[in-house]
């Protein structure tokens, strides 16, 4: 595990106003962790950039082995926050999992992820997708192209396993919701059983980011799901072929978030706040003149110390293009977004997102009323700490007024039925109509029993 602190000799100056501001700080030398993946770059931008020493902050950046690692470092106070898979600090604070009150104050980026299969698998699908006049497959591919390969092998006795990174990941939801949305049980939790894999057609298991090559290599997995750059990764070894992304499957979804303990916040506000301001700074960078600094950003990223993936690996993602089959290359300029469409501000509507999926599978064994995921998303996602640090950095005149979204009351509006690949709209105020919305997956009062839905 690499540690690495900034020499004040290379950093920027502080200007007047951080240095007053950083005499508030009630700490000032943090440790923040993150996983080896392209969207932990606020973290690495505030840091190169010298946005943390202008808030008068003294950061040491470490990579963590896994998300439990991460999470576990964050809990104990080895680590003092955290780039966080979104669904950590709520599952953490209802009690799923590790317990703990861990809030978010700042979201990290919206998209950025993919679904791979092997190339024996893609050849299996391809009879099963339309190709367009140009004989390239049409996208987005749906998983009904996968589903008579999955019953093919269950036929023959063979167990089909893909991989995700975490059981409430991002990923392990995107994957669920793409298998689902095309017509392929991706299995259940329940108190008793909490490997997912209950009534499953599609076996998911837990694989850390940077190993997904590799473990579909070894053909332990037939496809993933996982942040870049390692479905490009897959595409550069020549090993498997990204058939989705998630800006296709629902289109500028939330992805990370970075996350600290609520003691830590209530503890430590103004050294919260500077923070969140150096993170702004850095999303607004990444983004600023159409994507201009992003090659920058990828040679930061391609270091060693940060995500240590070839630039060329990591820019074919996050410079405006993705790469399915090897040579068909496609626009996609909203692949990565950490700061268009208000990307850091922490919705309750997203927070919302991820507990009706851990109720959909099992996660949150009972139901719960629509109020409750109101409660959990309010004692999570904090966004009157996103904009007291907003709006220190307009009156500093580092950031303009109308980049965010201060009359908001916390949810987005509805997300169209076009906008998500199964043609069903989410509206975060109503968790219960959305959950009954969805032909798989509990709804109402259905529980999991042995292997059977009840209810």
């Amino acid at each position: 595990m690499k540690k690495f602190v900034m020499a004040l000799a290379a950093s920027t100056a502080l200007t007047g106003a951080a240095y007053a501001q950083s005499m508030d700080l009630e700490k000032d030398e943090l440790t923040f962790g993150f996983i080896k993946l392209t969207d932990m770059a606020p973290l690495a931008v505030a840091y190169e950039q010298g946005y943390f020493l202008d808030e008068g902050l003294f950061v040491t950046l470490e990579a963590q082995a896994n998300w439990k690692v991460l999470l576990d470092g964050v809990i104990d106070g080895k680590l003092d926050g955290a780039h966080m898979l979104a669904g950590q600090p709520l599952a953490a604070t209802i009690g799923f999992g590790t317990e703990a009150h861990i809030i978010t104050p700042f979201s990290m980026d919206l998209n950025g992820n993919g679904i791979t299969v092997s190339n024996e698998i893609w050849e299996e699908m391809k009879p099963n997708i339309p190709v367009g006049d140009d004989g390239k497959p049409v996208h987005p591919i749906s998983a009904s192209a996968l589903k008579p390969v999955v019953e093919k092998y269950k036929s023959e006795g063979k167990p089909f396993n893909m991989g995700m990174v975490f059981p409430v990941s991002t990923h392990n939801y995107e994957l669920r919701y793409w298998l689902a949305a095309g017509g392929l049980e991706p299995g259940y939790y329940s108190t008793d059983n909490i490997s997912g894999q209950i009534a499953a057609d599609v076996l998911l298991s837990v694989t850390p980011p940077p190993q997904m090559p590799a473990t579909l290599e070894a053909g332990t997995i037939y496809g993933y799901c996982v942040g870049e750059p390692w479905n490009q990764q897959a595409v550069f070894k020549g090993i498997g072929v990204p058939v989705i992304t998630d800006y296709e499957l629902w289109k500028n979804n939330p992805e990370k978030v970075f996350g600290i303990t609520n003691e830590f916040a209530e503890e430590y506000p103004n050294t919260t706040k500077a923070v969140v301001k150096a993170l702004i700074r850095a999303a607004m960078w990444l983004d600023e003149n159409d994507n201009a600094n992003r090659p920058e950003a990828v040679e930061i990223l391609s270091r060693p110390e940060y995500v240590g993936a070839d630039y060329d690996v990591i820019a074919n993602s996050m410079t405006g293009t993705f790469e399915y089959e090897k040579g068909d290359k496609r626009e996609v300029p909203d692949f990565n977004v950490f700061f268009r469409y208000n990307a850091t501000y922490p919705y309750y509507s997203d927070a919302v997102w991820y507990l009706t999926q851990m109720r959909r599978w099992g996660q949150i064994s009972e139901a719960k009323s629509d109020s409750w995921y109101d409660e959990v998303a309010k004692s999570v996602y904090k966004p009157e700490i996103y904009l007291e640090a907003a709006r220190a950095l307009v009156d500093e005149g580092l950031a303009n007024e109308a980049d965010f979204p201060w009359d908001s009351d916390g949810y987005k509006a509805e997300t169209p039925a076009e906008d998500i690949i199964d043609g069903i709209p989410y509206n975060g105020k109503t968790p219960n109509a959305y959950l009954d919305s969805l032909p798989i997956g509990l709804k109402g009062d259905q529980t999991v029993v042995g292997t059977e839905i009840q209810g």
